[in-house]
């Protein structure tokens, strides 16, 4: 039903900015929950078959960049393309449910092709289609509208303002990840993991507003501030073993500041615009 909300609310007259951020918003924290599910279907690495921790997280990282490539896009052009490569990972999501449901977990614990597992394939397929298909796609968009004149940013600076925040959010995960002395995303990595979706999907959040309103994203996110001091304070030993303790009180602060923000950001929305959320009954007017 991904791709029938747009069609079903133009149909009955009622598209609104506020479906859009409901849409995207949900899709961006979505994202990472999607790839959380496929990684518990996969199971994790324990030496001869499953998906490493680490493996995990180049996955999701990647998954998050080609989201934030498209929105960043659309902030600059105003339009929003979907390359054929977001239908065909909700094929390849569906698909992989269905087998695991059908012949069972062993479909993922033996060598599919030359010793090589379905997970291999599916991780070199992925990588492929973000560097060679959708990144550049992106950017050819954005090249293509700055030649016909209908960016909606001028000048450099605007146009790359709303990647510092998500790529200085990667930059210190990644730095948490590599050194941290307690090797956290092995201990806990579906934690460390949904953190990741919930900050990264909140910063989208943002942008996407940005881009609805025709507003400058704010340089660095909030969020960053508080995860730098966690990362500093991680990998210089200053929290010991109390590091996963600390990453599941960040998880939860970061998941509640998501949420008390998203219905905030709603009540506003559906305030200002004179309608309902979930119903297309209109506001009775004071």
């Amino acid at each position: 039903l991904d791709s029938i909300d747009g069609k079903h609310a133009r149909r009955t007259q009622s598209s609104t900015p506020l479906g859009e951020l409901f849409d995207h918003g949900l899709d961006s924290w979505a994202t990472s929950i999607f790839v959380l599910s496929f990684f518990s279907v996969c199971s994790r690495d324990n030496g001869k078959t499953g998906v490493s921790v680490y493996t995990m997280y180049i996955y999701l990282s990647i998954v998050l960049f080609n989201f934030m490539c498209s929105h960043w896009e659309k902030y600059n052009t105003g339009v929003l393309f979907l390359p054929w490569g977001y239908d065909i990972s909700q094929v390849v999501l569906i698909t992989a449910y269905l087998l695991t449901g059908t012949i069972g977990v062993e479909v993922w614990q033996k060598p599919f092709l030359f010793g090589y597992y379905i997970t291999d394939a599916l991780v070199i397929l992925l990588i492929g289609f973000s560097l060679f298909l959708s990144f550049p796609q992106t950017l050819y968009n954005i090249h293509r509208a700055h030649l016909k004149k209908t960016l909606k940013n001028d000048s450099l600076y605007e146009g790359l303002l709303p990647l510092v925040s998500p790529l200085l959010l990667f930059l210190l995960l990644t730095v948490w990840v590599v050194l941290s002395p307690g090797n956290i995303l092995a201990k806990q990595p579906r934690l460390f993991l949904w953190m990741v979706g919930v900050a990264f999907s909140n910063i989208i959040c943002k942008v996407i507003i940005c881009q609805m309103s025709s507003t400058q994203p704010e340089l660095f996110h909030w969020f960053l501030f508080p995860l730098a001091l966690v990362v500093y304070a991680a990998i210089s030993g200053l929290l010991g073993w109390t590091e996963e303790a600390v990453l599941a009180v960040f998880t939860v602060l970061v998941t509640a500041a998501h949420v008390h923000y998203g219905v905030c950001v709603g009540r506003q929305l559906s305030e200002h615009l004179n309608i309902y959320i979930f119903s297309l009954k209109k506001r009775v007017q004071e």
